[in-house]
């Protein structure tokens, strides 16, 4: 069994129109799954059509924290669509301050139901956090995350917040961030993270590792962020795919409640 991509966006442009070439460049670099995640409702039929298709691909069910004027889920409505075998995981869901600005309190409340639902449908959570580590945390220890599981997706936090996510029992994944020249915090966070709780992704199409910078992302590539990380552990690469694709399926394969 080879990589796993434990986060990306398939059905977004460029790769929704080569999905079969994303895949065939994918296992051509030894990426044997992927992890299909939503981020609206609107477009989970297309996200779940993909893992139904595809046995080496999952799909996960929620609506991203940045994004507005879309269906706003219910509790109840994210654990039936959970319910689906091909979904493994709640999310991508938490903060980001970043990008929107003045009152936050509906992307709190709409991160808390993921919380719920995660809990309910024994499934794990997809967290996204940008510039709202304190409160992501906080909302993740107040409404009991750690009963169902977590990854912290493109971790690109300091080792406080990785502390306190290792703490309740979640993981890190390592996007193509940790290869760029500006990562140095975050490559001390990856040496320090035990090798057992660390996941590698893409977050296709986006943030492509050196050296494919410039490029549209695809699953592929994560090869490239694999190799960075296993030479920042001081490990082969097949000792870091063997352990980054067990820890997957420790996380999404497991119920956790």
């Amino acid at each position: 069994m080879g990589l796993v991509d434990s986060h990306c966006h398939l059905n977004f442009e460029p790769m929704g129109d080569d999905l079969d070439g994303v895949i065939e460049r994918a296992t051509a670099s030894n990426v044997s799954h992927m992890l299909c995640v939503a981020v609206n409702l609107e477009d989970y039929p297309q996200i779940l059509n993909i893992a139904r298709t595809h046995p080496n691909i999952f799909a996960s069910v929620g609506v991203h924290p940045c994004y507005q004027d879309v269906h706003e889920p219910t509790v109840e409505e994210l654990i039936e669509l959970a319910q689906d075998e091909q979904v493994v995981a709640i999310g991508e869901t938490g903060l980001d301050y970043f990008r929107i600005e003045g009152d936050m309190s509906w992307q709190q409340q709409r991160f808390v139901r993921h919380i719920e639902a995660a809990i309910a449908s024994h499934k794990p959570l997809i967290i996204h956090t940008r510039s709202a580590a304190d409160d992501t945390m906080a909302l993740l220890k107040q409404h009991h995350a750690d009963r169902c599981g977590a990854v912290m997706h493109c971790f690109a936090e300091d080792w406080d917040t990785a502390k306190k996510a290792l703490d309740l029992g979640f993981y890190l994944s390592f996007s193509g961030i940790v290869t760029f020249n500006s990562a140095k915090t975050l490559r001390e966070v990856a040496r320090k993270t035990p090798l057992d709780r660390i996941l590698v992704e893409t977050d296709a199409p986006y943030l492509a590792p050196v050296p494919m910078r410039g490029k549209p992302n695809q699953p592929a590539f994560v090869a490239h962020t694999a190799q960075y990380v296993a030479d920042l552990k001081e490990i082969s690469l097949d000792a870091l795919t063997q352990q980054t694709t067990r820890n997957f399926f420790d996380l999404f394969d497991t119920a956790k409640c």
